[in-house]
């Protein structure tokens, strides 16, 4: 007589093996496509003239590619504001990332492996800064930034990201960190290296796969923040969300500067994800296995 449950498992482990089958790949390969479209439709729109885009979709461009052009491209290369905001963004965004990576290791570490008073007490007052909405520090900063003379200037923003990013920073990497094998650490201790040897040859390799994926997470935070640095910064200082958000009230006029704009501010923190993605699913494979 056949065992219901057995029976069960077998149904089970058959269903669990079709899904798992050439079906399921081709569905999400399906789903990655679909994903992408409106990256794919913005491409599309930012190569084509203003005219066609008014007239119809950018689905139409495959009936008649003689639509594609890079007259848009050049028309924003010569839109100063647009220009400058990308220079801004990238440098607001790289010290902004920089800073918290090396920052957050430095004190992760420190909270993981080395001894101070307080020491416990100080990383539950990191933790606690985790709930900090940041909207409730909008104005209580701008108050103090305009005091101190940073009020509309790009180091303000890189440090109100700086600030906002290191809790975050420090909780990941000292639980990162404080897997780390003991014996691996005192070994090398015995072998005579320094914290700082320590820190640059023994952790910073190890935490390799935890630090890139703090990296594209804060990387991708600030590039494609709009609301810190809509207040933040001025008409010199804003970075590439800001300047499309005032070419949108006259969008009539500048659709052919904020089609390809919008592709350029999009498809840097795609790359930036791709090109890193290895080490971003190494991080979080990690810290699911601990």
């Amino acid at each position: 007589m056949t065992n219901p449950a057995k029976a069960e498992r077998s149904l089970g482990g058959r269903i669990v093996e079709k899904l798992g089958g050439g079906a399921v790949r081709v569905f999400l390969i399906l789903v990655g496509l679909f994903w992408l479209v409106p990256t794919i439709g913005l491409l599309i729109s930012s190569l084509r003239s203003p005219e066609d885009m008014s007239a119809s979709g950018w689905w139409k461009v495959f009936a008649e590619p003689s639509q594609l052009t890079v007259d848009s491209y050049q028309k924003l290369l010569e839109n100063g504001d647009i220009t400058n905001s990308l220079f801004n963004t990238v440098l607001i965004t790289v010290p902004a990332t920089v800073l918290v990576v090396v920052i957050g290791s430095l004190a992760g570490y420190a909270f993981a492996w080395m001894e101070f008073p307080g020491r416990d007490w100080w990383f539950l007052a990191v933790v606690g800064l985790l709930v900090v909405p940041v909207q409730v520090a909008l104005i209580p900063i701008a108050e103090l930034f305009g005091k101190v003379g940073l009020f509309g200037s790009v180091l303000g923003v890189i440090l109100f990201h700086v600030g906002f990013g290191l809790p975050f920073a420090v909780f990941l990497l000292r639980n990162f960190f404080a897997e780390i094998p003991r014996e691996l650490l005192e070994a090398a201790r015995l072998d005579g290296a320094g914290e700082l040897r320590l820190f640059t040859r023994v952790v910073m390799p190890l935490g390799g796969p935890a630090i890139a994926s703090l990296g594209i997470f804060q990387f991708l935070w600030v590039w494609n923040d709009m609301l810190v640095a809509l207040v933040f910064t001025n008409a010199d200082s804003q970075p590439i969300t800001v300047a499309l958000q005032t070419q949108v009230r006259q969008f009539g006029n500048n659709i052919d500067v904020l089609a390809p704009g919008a592709f350029i501010s999009m498809v840097v923190p795609l790359a930036v994800f791709f090109a890193f993605q290895r080490q971003f699913v190494s991080g979080v494979m990690a810290g699911a296995v601990k």
